[in-house]
């Protein structure tokens, strides 16, 4: 179990590194700019090729951007950046243009990133931290809602650990249980932990475990599989209508989450694509300013024996983000008016109905 622990923890703060300061850039948080040297930019250049060749998950890829970054040095295209900031997206966009990997990028911190040892189980300190992070986060879960009609509602932010979120999701999923159909809402979720996607499945699915979806690693030349579990702390929601909301922010684990329902014919995906980022990793550090994200993992879909890697995932009812919840309700209270049996129930779901499709009508003409 520890050992489960300390790779959650580095895992998801790795997978989550690239979606939240990403969003943190969005919101206009980004750190100071510094000057980068010829020495700063070889260093972290040289830096860059060798976390690739030893841990891509690709190394016939990362042979061919190491080909094609050295031509780029030796056509002086670095050679006049000075910017922190502009060096890091340059050699992103680099790396990206061969790998079309979206996990792939070079990262800029203004504070410096602090040497490690390499290990398996994290400190004390990091543990507590770690901990008090995911409680201010709710474990991801932004809102949970009853909507008018007995829908289900929750907006869900990022999968965090499994171990820790469990009985976080056992109270969210107990809320909407008694609800006839449910909408999970990822499009502002950017990933984390394939523990935690299994676990929330695991309250959509019966008693006999799913396989769901598999990783390959680079590193030891191995597959992890992941099912659904039979038994859960809540209570389960199998049976009943799904929906899940999606964006082009939608990514990595949030985009497995999707992917998974998808291929099981388990939810109806409403929506827009979702980000295109299947390769699982970790954040390497290359300097005290500089860090890349290495995928040295990818996800295989036990049903489709691919991934979503640079392609996304395509919803079932395509519509801009804006829409999606709307269009999902309105799905949702139109399958409930045609199995209810009660005529008063009827009247107050037409009138439901009516008014939403109002709603709709009236975001169309904006």
């Amino acid at each position: 179990m520890k050992k489960q622990l300390s790779l959650s923890i580095f895992m998801i703060l790795g997978l989550l590194f690239v979606p939240l300061a990403a969003f943190a850039q969005q919101r206009g948080n980004e750190p100071p700019d510094m000057t980068v040297d010829a020495k700063t930019r070889t260093e972290v250049i040289e830096g860059v090729l060798k976390n690739l060749n030893d841990s891509y998950v690709f190394p016939e890829v990362a042979k061919k951007i190491e080909t094609d970054v050295r031509g780029r040095l030796q056509n002086k295209e670095y050679d006049t950046i000075t910017s922190a900031k502009a060096f890091a997206d340059k050699l992103t966009a680099d790396l990206q243009s061969v790998s079309r990997d979206k996990h792939m990028r070079v990262r800029y911190s203004f504070e410096p990133i602090p040497a490690r040892q390499k290990r398996d189980e994290p400190t004390a300190e990091e543990k507590e931290g770690y901990r008090r992070h995911l409680n201010r986060i709710n474990y991801g879960f932004e809102k949970i809602e009853r909507l008018p009609g007995n829908i289900g509602y929750i907006d869900f932010r990022g999968f965090t650990d499994a171990e820790m979120g469990a009985e976080t999701v056992a109270a969210a999923m107990s809320f909407v249980a008694n609800t006839d159909a449910l909408i999970f809402d990822v499009r502002q979720n950017g990933g984390g932990s394939p523990e935690m996607v299994a676990l929330i499945s695991s309250y959509l699915f019966g008693d006999k475990p799913v396989h769901l979806n598999s990783l390959y690693w680079r590193e030891g030349n191995r597959t992890e599989d992941f099912f659904t579990k039979p038994i859960v702390s809540g209570k389960k929601y199998g049976g009943k209508d799904v929906y899940v909301l999606t964006s082009n922010r939608t990514f990595s684990a949030a985009e497995e989450f999707t992917n998974n329902l998808k291929s099981l014919k388990r939810a109806t995906i409403v929506g827009e694509t979702t980000g295109g980022g299947a390769n699982p990793g970790g954040m390497f550090r290359l300097n005290e300013h500089f860090g890349i994200f290495v995928p040295t993992g990818r996800a295989i879909n036990p049903i489709t024996k691919t991934n979503w890697e640079g392609t996304g995932v395509k919803p079932d009812v395509e519509v801009p983000k804006e829409l999606a919840l709307k269009t999902a309700y309105l799905m949702a209270l139109n399958k409930s008016l045609e199995k209810t049996k009660e005529e008063s129930m009827k009247g107050a779901l037409k009138k439901l109905i009516e008014q939403t499709q109002r709603e709709i009508d009236e975001m169309k003409k904006k």
